[in-house]
């Protein structure tokens, strides 16, 4: 059976080739390994964002925020689809938690 890095691995050839629906699929693999992996949420939000499907990316960005609230990247992906949809609140919500985040480093 893979590895969670493995089919993580996969996942981003097929994004970076932008085939993302093989890449969601890859992600997707990796949590059923580990269901834990925050890094697969954050690629799969990834994913669906440059699918256009900002609903998906939003609930996977969200996730990964709550697996690794810490994770300042998190925080700041999920403002910058905050911004897509013009919601202006959540956005800076977001993004001052990501500069919180990354100041306390």
């Amino acid at each position: 059976m893979p590895t969670k890095e493995e089919l993580f691995g996969k996942g981003l050839g097929a994004y970076g080739k932008g085939n993302l629906d093989e890449a969601i699929a890859a992600f997707k693999e990796a949590l059923q390994v580990d269901p834990g992996y925050a890094d697969a949420y954050f690629a799969i939000a990834n994913s669906y964002n440059k699918k256009g499907i900002l609903d998906e990316a939003i609930a996977a960005i969200k996730k990964a925020i709550e697996l690794d609230p810490q994770e300042a990247l998190y925080h700041t992906e999920l403002s910058r689809l905050y911004v897509q949809l013009k919601m202006v609140p959540e956005a800076e919500a977001a993004k001052a938690e990501a500069m919180r985040l990354q100041r306390s480093r």
